[in-house]
């Protein structure tokens, strides 16, 4: 009997071990200061756009060197590959692609001067080296060189100490310089007494309207100030009195609200703390942050790119709101709450896709406040954020994402806000007529003639609204549920079954001619390969419309074996590339996990780790696109646990490769989910099988609930793709099952501006759809054989299946002189071609967005055009009409001449040239008419030259990138 008890005690004790290696045996564990980990450098290079200085988590404050003025690669105020540090300011941006912040400059030196020395004379500016440089999270310090003054920076969430080491006890001069980077709309400064000052510093740049208070207190006695300007300084000189020649503190405090705001924040945040005690608490603070995943490996450069990108996902969004709760509403009035942290900077294009989806799993209550700010912004403003600055809508980027980040969180079971609020809130983004919304409601898909960057738009439109209906469906509102549902699958009407991408709709025909490749006004930061694939609501549609999962996967290969050239608009933000998947720029960023969809894991195992080891390095310019407030580093976070967010408000989680032997997820409910990688090497890519819990996983995804519950996801990795996940009902899927609409029809062959006659051929993406047709208001005909069309007149055409209809799209034509003839003896960009070469006599003229495809551009080229009138005619006058928009690097003609010939030898000039006036700064979008006339005589042809600016005015942003002009027309007129 004891024998026997003996071996049932054993057999428990087994039994018990293996229950708990799916927790505590398994924990990652770390193996000194994580912190230790991070390289703030990474991203500061290339085109990152990341800094190095001090920050807090997700903090107001970001004390940090400015070494770039301007430019799209000092967005930061920070360049790895400058040399000269024009100063230390308390805000700037994270990896975002425009520029704004650098605020408050403080600049220590050894003279009273107030220029900065860009422009090569003496200045406050001092150069530095790499070597005499250092940072760590919420810590920087820097070696001047011109002035060997030591300079160390910390901070807490509002507040921040700099501390000055002169070489010597006299000629000891801070600089503070409220002009510095953006324009400047007002600025003060108050002097208290001997240690104290203060002031605000209101600016325009991406915020049109920021408002910056600031309160600072100086360790040592101001012997003097020195002003550059007697009556309003908005430079100001200190110098100080140290005969120890002790260090130098200066204690800044900045509010959004108000100088007494940025005293408070100073005074409850740092009040009579030292520097070291400031940053020993931030540096505690990051160490507690960055333990919410600990990651256990032996490789020292993947642990530094991945704490790495902890840290830059928790750099943004940022506290906007003062110790007391008061904080500058979307309004810019003055508004309190001590319900929740009120925050700004939310790149939510980028966010929504990774970022905002990784809160929810370690920044649950964050999460909370994220959207509590949403509806605060939604009340103050009148919509909820899409990319949100200081209180300022930027206009930036498309769709609505705060909608997605809100269901996502709403479905997971975070729901510390008013949930009917925000059900209200997302629905009123998505039923404005703005942005392209009206024509998006009435159509089913953006035309490219109603709104630049259609397609972009109609594709994330939808997804953004299949996550309102996903919300509605579990609140009840099944009224609701159906309009979303119906409008999730608008994707099928910008796609083009016959060359298989998303495309273009301009007046019901494809925009052509087509290029996947080129870059243009239909895709935002992207071309069609970049934008064709995203349909993470409707995978299942998507494979069913491409001719089912064979076809995906080989679209998939094509695309990443692509030439990685592209072609039109040159666009900086498209990097990364392998083939056409551009990683660095977020709408590629799910394409890999697709292969998990068409039940081929193996090919997703395969370029996610390609993507983590080649795309992320321990370099300045380590990370291959901008950073965008979180999103490419939570990207790299998730990937390297073993899974990824695909579809935001599903709740699965698609599984990738995991990059670490083990990683472990400290959550919120003081549950842990471990992650372990058997056999992981650089060759054992592949998973052979994944146990979850104890229990084998036979499919290729997880689910929300599984992680938060904790528990352990065991890899069992091997150096050839398996078996595991290729089965039928393995795979994850997304797919729209109720309330099918209808897709419209398109025009798929003929002209709709044509000389002569044309026959026009209607199609759709749904075979089993009838066509029905009318023309000029007469009664609707089913669709059998190609229109004939003779004349000018009106096309209306709409699909019908199982008693649904399409919506109706209506398409004017147009019919050519069929005796006009026209001689581009210069090249239009295709990307901007308004129809062809045809497009300057075909009777449709260009409205005020030059994006919207009626219009001709010529990129830094003349236009030099010739119209053959067919025979000799009166000719009693000539227009031309050319667009205006600077912003757009779009600049009126130099001079626009105008030539008459009988016989197409000899011409000459009708009135004289006509010179513009084309280099003076404006911001309005306007359409310039230039005429010419004459007593009426006959001539054959007309010959019109208008002659490009060409090189960028020097106050222009494009200068400094030898930025050329853009010349744009549309429509010659002979009368």
């Amino acid at each position: 009997m004891k024998f026997k008890n003996f071996s049932l005690f054993v057999t428990i004790i087994l039994l018990t071990n293996c229950n708990s290696r799916s927790s505590a045996n398994f924990e990652a564990k770390k193996d000194r200061s994580l912190i230790s980990y991070v390289n703030p450098f990474i991203g500061t290079g290339g085109h990152g756009h990341t800094y190095p200085g001090a920050s807090m988590p997700f903090g107001m404050m970001q004390l940090s060197p400015d070494t770039r003025l301007d430019g799209w690669d000092g967005c930061s105020g920070y360049h790895y590959s400058d040399s000269e540090i024009y100063g230390f300011t308390h805000t700037h941006l994270s990896g975002t692609g425009v520029s704004d912040y650098g605020d408050i400059l403080l600049m220590p030196t050894n003279k009273v001067v107030f220029n900065n020395g860009v422009d090569g004379k003496d200045g406050y500016k001092s150069k530095f080296s790499h070597k005499k440089e250092a940072a760590e999270p919420g810590f920087y310090k820097v070696y001047l060189e011109d002035t060997n003054i030591d300079v160390e920076l910390t901070v807490s969430k509002r507040s921040g100490v700099h501390k000055y080491q002169f070489p010597k006890k006299e000629n000891q001069i801070v600089i503070l310089d409220l002009e510095h980077r953006d324009e400047v709309l007002d600025f003060n400064f108050e002097q208290h007494d001997k240690y104290t000052i203060s002031g605000y510093r209101h600016s325009k740049a991406w915020a049109t309207n920021q408002k910056l208070f600031y309160y600072i207190k100086f360790s040592h006695k101001i012997a003097k100030p020195f002003y550059n300007n007697n009556e309003k300084a908005s430079k100001i000189a200190f110098e100080f009195i140290n005969p120890k020649n002790e260090p130098v503190f200066v204690k800044v405090g900045i509010s959004a609200v108000d100088v007494e705001g940025a005293k408070k924040n100073l005074e409850t945040e740092i009040g009579s703390k030292t520097f070291a005690e400031v940053k020993k608490i931030v540096r505690d603070t990051w160490e507690n942050q960055l333990e919410k995943i600990i990651v256990e490996d032996t490789n020292e450069a993947y642990k530094v790119n991945f704490y790495t990108s902890m840290y830059h996902a928790m750099i943004a969004p940022n506290l906007y709101q003062d110790v007391d709760g008061r904080y500058r509403g979307m309004d810019l009035k003055i508004h309190e709450t001590k319900k929740f942290n009120y925050y700004t900077v939310f790149s939510l294009w980028d966010t929504y896709r990774a970022a905002h989806p990784l809160y929810t799993i370690i920044e649950q209550e964050r999460t909370n406040d994220f959207i509590n700010t949403f509806l605060a912004k939604y009340d103050e403003g009148g919509i909820m954020p899409i990319w949100d600055l200081s209180g300022c809508y930027t206009g930036c980027m498309i769709g609505y994402h705060a909608v997605p980040v809100i269901a996502d969180a709403y479905l997971k079971g975070i729901q510390g806000y008013n949930v009917e609020k925000a059900f209200e809130a997302m629905k009123h983004s998505a039923i404005q007529d703005k942005l392209g919304l009206e024509a998006y409601k009435k159509y089913g898909f953006i035309p490219v003639e109603k709104e630049s960057e259609s397609v972009s738009k109609t594709l994330e439109y939808a997804y953004d609204d299949w996550t309102i209906a996903q919300m509605a469906k579990a609140l009840g509102r099944q009224e609701d549920v159906k309009t979303f549902t119906e409008r999730a699958q608008f994707y099928k009407n910008v796609f083009d079954p016959k060359s298989q991408f998303m495309r273009g709709r301009f007046r019901n025909t494809w925009f052509k001619p087509f290029d996947p490749y080129e870059v243009n006004f239909n895709y935002t930061e992207a071309n069609s390969w970049q934008y064709s694939f995203y349909v993470p609501q409707d995978v299942s549609g998507f494979m069913k419309l491409l001719g089912g999962k064979q076809q995906l996967e080989e679209n998939l290969d094509k695309l990443f074996s692509a030439d990685d050239n592209t072609s039109g608009r040159h666009q900086v933000d498209i990097t990364g590339l392998i083939g056409q998947y551009a990683h660095g720029n977020e709408p590629s960023h799910h394409m890999a996990y697709l292969y998990n969809f068409v039940n081929k894991p193996s090919k997703t195992q395969e370029r996610i780790r390609q993507i983590l080891t080649e795309q992320y390095t321990n370099t300045p310019d380590g990370i291959s696109g901008n950073e965008d407030c979180g999103q490419m580093s939570a990207w790299y976070i998730f990937s390297s646990l073993g899974f990824y967010p695909v579809t935001p408000a599903s709740s699965q989680y698609i599984i990738g490769s995991p990059l670490f032997n083990k990683a472990t997820i400290n959550l919120e409910n003081g549950k842990k989910f471990t992650m372990v990688a058997h056999d992981l090497s650089e060759e054992n890519k592949y998973i052979s099988k994944v146990i979850l819990n104890g229990k084998s996983l036979e499919r290729t995804f997880i689910n929300h609930s599984e992680v938060v519950s904790g528990g352990t996801l065991e890899f069992y990795m091997t150096s050839s793709p398996s078996e595991w996940g290729t089965k039928e009902g393995q795979e994850p899927v997304t797919e729209i099952k109720e309330h099918p609409i209808v897709a419209a029809p398109f025009i798929a062959e003929g002209d709709i501006a044509f000389k002569g006659k044309t026959a026009l051929t209607l199609a759709s993406v749904d075979k089993d759809a009838k066509l029905f047709y009318s023309l000029n208001q007469e009664d609707f005909t089913e669709y059998h054989q190609p229109i004939e069309i003779k004349e000018k007149g009106v096309l209306k055409v709409y699909a019908e299946k199982n008693g649904s209809k399409s919506s109706i799209i209506t398409t004017e034509l147009y019919k050519i002189d069929p005796n006009l003839k026209i001689d581009l003896q210069t090249k239009y960009a295709n990307q901007y071609n308004a129809g062809g070469d045809n497009a300057l006599i075909d009777g449709i003229l260009g409205a005020n967005d030059f994006r919207t495809g009626t219009w001709q551009g010529y990129f830094d080229t003349d236009l030099i055009a010739v119209v053959d009138l067919g025979r000799q005619k009166k000719v009693n006058m000539v227009e031309v009409n050319f667009l205006e928009d600077q912003r757009s690097w779009i600049f009126l003609p130099s001079s626009v001449e105008c030539f008459v010939s009988k016989d197409g030898k000899e011409y000459k000039s009708i009135e004289s040239k006509k010179q513009i006036e084309n280099t003076t700064p404006t911001e309005v979008v306007s359409i310039k008419n230039v005429y010419f006339k004459q007593p009426s005589q006959e001539f054959r042809y007309v010959k019109v030259i208008a002659k490009k600016l060409g090189t960028l005015p020097k106050w222009h942003l494009g200068y400094e990138h030898d930025g050329k002009s853009w010349l744009f027309v549309d429509e010659i007129q002979i009368k």
